[in-house]
């Protein structure tokens, strides 16, 4: 018994140690379904990417910025420093889908307004018609909380480069005037200010799968 063994020792050991790789790789090949993906130029709709980095595959982040809030306060990137956050473009005086977005992004943030992680960023694409005053009465009206909730308005030209360069999240209407045709687009960024997913803000499954997304983000910086 002794000598059979020694005889099959080296085949115990081989097998034993190919059972332990099979199981870590099922391992990490699980671990990998609730990684978010990082969305680059390249695998975004293009009609939504602007066409000077429409080449871009690697390293994609949300350009620095400095825009109005609805207190009349200079938001810029670093008041979003080491945070999670849910970003869209809209405009007050959408009658159309944009009163379904706010309404949704008041439900995130009734969900998100204990969590120091997770802050919202809604920006106007008609910032010559929502100024500081209207964007107050607009965050009154709809609930906004504004340490957890920034509407922002400011220079046509640069909220027009975020949503186009940064955030890959509207369409061009004419590069003449900074045109854009906003859409029902939800963008979540994470820490490093890379975009983790798109969701489409009408739908309140798809708002679901958002809050569902920012828990896995967050459990990524516990690892």
């Amino acid at each position: 018994m002794l000598s059979f063994f020694k005889k099959y020792r080296l085949f115990a050991v081989v097998m034993i140690c190919l059972s332990a790789i099979i199981m870590t790789l099922f391992y990490f090949a699980l671990r990998k379904d609730n990684v978010l993906p990082v969305y680059q130029p390249t695998n975004v709709n293009v009609e939504l990417v602007d066409n000077s980095i429409q080449h871009i595959s690697k390293y994609h982040k949300i350009n620095d910025f400095s825009l109005l809030n609805q207190n009349g306060e200079t938001v810029t990137q670093d008041h979003y420093k080491g945070k999670i956050y849910v970003a869209d473009f809209f405009f007050t005086t959408c009658q159309t889908i944009c009163p379904i977005m706010t309404k949704n992004m008041a439900n995130i943030q009734k969900e998100i307004m204990d969590d120091d992680q997770v802050m919202l960023l809604s920006h106007t694409v008609l910032p010559e018609i929502d100024t500081v005053a209207q964007l107050k009465r607009y965050a009154i009206e709809k609930g906004v909380n504004d340490a957890k909730w920034n509407l922002v308005t400011g220079d046509k030209k640069q909220i027009y480069d975020l949503a186009r360069k940064s955030y890959l999240a509207v369409k061009s209407d004419g590069d003449k005037d900074y045109s854009m045709v906003h859409t029902e687009n939800f963008m979540l960024i994470d820490r490093e200010r890379r975009i983790r997913g798109f969701y489409d803000g009408t739908k309140e499954e798809e708002i679901e799968q958002l809050l569902r997304d920012i828990e896995t983000l967050k459990a990524s910086y516990e690892d």
